[in-house]
C-alpha cells in the first residue's frame, strides 16, 4: 500500500507539475507565474516547519543530532546549487523570444544568451532528471514515515517544481520545433521522480532507524529551495497592491498545506 502511494505521489508531483507548468506557460495563465512562486514558497516552508521537522523530532532522537543534520543538509544543497546540479535552472540560457520572457520571470537572475543547441537542451534535461530523482527520494521518505506526511510532501514538491518546469519548457521550446516535443521531453524528466520514489522506498526500508534523519534532510531541501531560490525572486520593489498579492499567495500556500493535512488526517 505504501509503495503504491509513493508511486502515485511521485507521478503526481513529477508529471503533474510539468502539465501545470505547460498550462501556465502556453496558455492564458502565464501572468500567474509570480503568484506560483509565492504559493510554492509558502507550501515548502509550511511543509518543512509544520510537518517534516515535528515528525522527525517526535522520534525521540536527540535534537543535537537532528539540528546538525539540518545544518549539513542546508550546506549540502548549497554546494549542489553551486555545482549547478540541484537548481537545474542555472544552466538555462535564453534569448529574446516570447518563451524567454516567461523563462525570465521564473529565473530572473540568469543572463541572456542565444537559444541553446540540441546538446544544451539535453544538458537541461539531465539536470532536471537529477533534481526530480532527488525529489522522489524525499517524497518516499515522507510516505514511509506517515501517509499524510507523504501527501503533503508530494503537494509541496509539485508546487515548487512548477516555476522550474516553466523555465525548462521555455528554453526547450526554442530548441525544439514544437511545444509538443518540449512537453514530452520535460514530462519524461518529471517521470524520473517515480524512479527516485522506488529507490527511496528501498533505501528507507533498509535504513528504517535513520528515517528521522531522512525527514530532516527533506526539510533542509524544502527550506533551502524556498529561501535561496524562490523568495529572492520575490524580493523586489512593488506597489502596495502587488506586495499584498505576494503575501496573500504565500499564505495560500501555507493554508493549502494545512488544508490537505487536515483532510488527510480526517480520512
Amino acid at each position: 500500500m505504501t509503495l503504491i502511494a509513493i508511486l502515485m505521489g511521485t507521478l503526481a508531483a513529477g508529471i503533474g507539475s510539468v502539465w501545470l507548468a505547460a498550462a501556465l506557460s502556453f496558455g492564458a495563465l502565464g501572468r500567474y507565474t509570480e503568484h506560483m512562486l509565492s504559493l510554492a514558497a509558502g507550501a515548502l516552508l509550511s511543509t518543512a516547519f509544520m510537518h517534516l521537522l515535528p515528525e522527525a523530532f517526535e522520534s525521540g532522537i536527540g535534537p543535537d543530532g537532528l539540528f546538525m543534520t539540518l545544518l549539513i543538509g542546508l550546506v549540502f544543497f548549497f554546494l549542489l546549487d553551486k555545482a549547478e546540479l540541484w537548481h537545474h535552472g542555472h544552466e538555462h540560457h535564453h534569448g529574446e523570444a516570447d518563451g524567454a520572457a516567461v523563462h525570465d520571470r521564473a529565473h530572473h537572475h540568469h543572463n541572456h544568451h542565444p537559444a541553446p543547441a540540441t546538446g544544451g537542451s539535453w544538458a537541461i534535461l539531465t539536470g532536471d532528471s537529477v533534481h526530480c530523482f532527488g525529489d522522489g527520494i524525499l517524497i518516499a521518505s515522507a510516505f514511509v514515515a506517515d501517509m499524510r506526511l507523504g501527501v503533503i510532501a508530494a503537494l509541496a514538491v509539485l508546487a515548487h517544481e512548477v516555476p522550474h518546469h516553466m523555465g525548462d519548457l521555455a528554453v526547450l521550446r526554442m530548441a525544439s520545433s514544437t511545444r509538443r516535443v518540449a512537453l514530452i521531453k520535460v514530462t519524461l524528466a518529471g517521470a524520473v521522480t517515480a524512479l527516485g520514489g522506488l529507490v527511496g522506498y528501498w533505501l528507507v526500508d533498509q535504513l528504517h532507524d535513520y528515517l528521522p534523519y531522512f525527514l530532516v534532510m527533506a526539510s533542509s531541501s524544502f527550506v533551502y529551495v524556498a529561501l535561496a531560490d524562490l523568495i529572492p525572486q520575490l524580493q523586489k520593489r512593488l506597489s502596495a497592491r502587488e506586495t499584498s498579492a505576494q503575501i496573500a499567495w504565500l499564505m495560500v500556500g501555507i493554508g493549502l498545506v494545512m488544508l490537505v493535512s487536515s483532510l488527510a488526517h480526517a480520512h
